[in-house]
Order: C-alpha cells, then structure tokens, then sequence
C-alpha cells in the first residue's frame, strides 16, 4: 500500500480530499525512485483511488507490467467538503471552525464540516474494501498493489490493527510515496513493514 506522490496542496497545506489535485514535479520524481526501489515485486494487479494523484503515483509505480489497474472508490481520500483548498499551515491558516483540528488532535470528537465524510464513513468503507481483498480465496497468491492517500491509508491500517477512531492517527500521516507491506494468510493480515520510504 502507498500514499500518493506530493502534490502543490502538500507543500502548502490545504486539504485536498475529494479535490482532483495532481501530482507535482516532485511528487512523481518520487515516485520513480520508489518505483526503482519496487521493480522487482511481481505485482499483478492495481487497485488505485480515482483521484489523479493516487493514479498517477500508481501508473508510475506499475511500471510496464502488463496487470490490471482497476479504479476503487472505497479507497479515496476523506471529504472534506466546504473545508476542501483550505489551510491548516501556521502562515495562511483559514479554516473558520476553532474545533475543526479534532480530526487530528482528537479524531473521535471531531464534526465533519458541511458536505464531509465522518472518520467512522472513512473507516467503514475501507474496512469494506479491505475484507473484500482479504478474504477473495482466488486472491489469495496476488501481490497487489494499493494506491491511496493519507487519510484512507490510516483507515485501511487502523482496521487492520483494529484500532477505534480515538487512535485513529496512531502511526501518524505517511509521508508521500512512503510503501507500507501487509501479508495476507489465511483470512488474516500480518504487518510487514509500515511508511517505508525509498527516497
């Protein structure tokens, strides 16, 4: 599983959520060091979130090997609604609820702004994703490839360590292109490495 390659929002810190943010120049500079990094791993198919960045992150990472890319929905970034493109940096903070950093400081008390997804929508539909891979017996010899972002990856992992929503961000955001390994055996998951980076 990776977190997408950086994108100008990034740099600046505004919430990108459902936004359709691409890549940056050097957040597909690193994505191809990680791609170098994981040429060798004989992926066979990609499920990537819709948004262009995570595409994109995962086209590079695919590489030429001839696999399917299926687009998956359940994997897409948070929502934020009317908060989307607004900044959480120190210079140029503008997000008008005084409660609104809950979602990281407190995820368990925090209210979703109007037109957003809830941390317990994040992690359900992921949760939903996540049991559908792991428990698909013809899956079950894959090495599959997981393009997402910083938010739906920790719901991803927070269901695998069946974490509740008050320890949410434990393990913290990933950095960009950071590549995390989860073995599936039987039905169950086993962490192998988390927020590796090859850059």
């Amino acid at each position: 599983m990776i977190r997408h390659g950086e994108t100008d929002w990034n740099v600046k810190r505004r919430f990108q959520g459902r936004s359709d943010i691409p890549l940056n120049d050097e957040g597909r500079r690193l994505a191809r060091v990680t791609a170098a990094a994981m040429a060798e791993i004989p992926f066979t198919r990609v499920y990537t979130s819709p948004l262009k960045r995570a595409y994109e992150t995962a086209m590079i990472i695919k590489g030429a090997r001839d696999i399917p890319v299926i687009e998956e929905p359940r994997i897409i970034e948070i929502g934020f609604g009317v908060y989307e493109g607004l900044c959480c940096a120190k210079e140029g903070y503008n997000i008008p609820d005084p409660a609104f950093m809950n979602f990281f400081d407190k995820p368990e008390a925090y209210q979703p702004p109007e037109g957003a997804e809830s941390i317990e929508e994040l992690k359900k539909r992921t949760a939903d994703f996540l049991d559908e891979i792991v428990h698909n017996k013809d899956m079950e010899h894959e090495t599959i490839l997981v393009s997402t972002h910083g938010a739906a990856l920790r719901g991803l992992l927070s269901n695998i360590n069946q974490l509740g929503i008050a320890d949410f961000w434990r393990g913290g955001v990933h950095k960009n292109c950071a590549v995390t390994i989860v073995d599936v055996r039987d039905g169950m998951t086993f962490m192998v490495e988390e927020g590796k980076t090859y850059y």
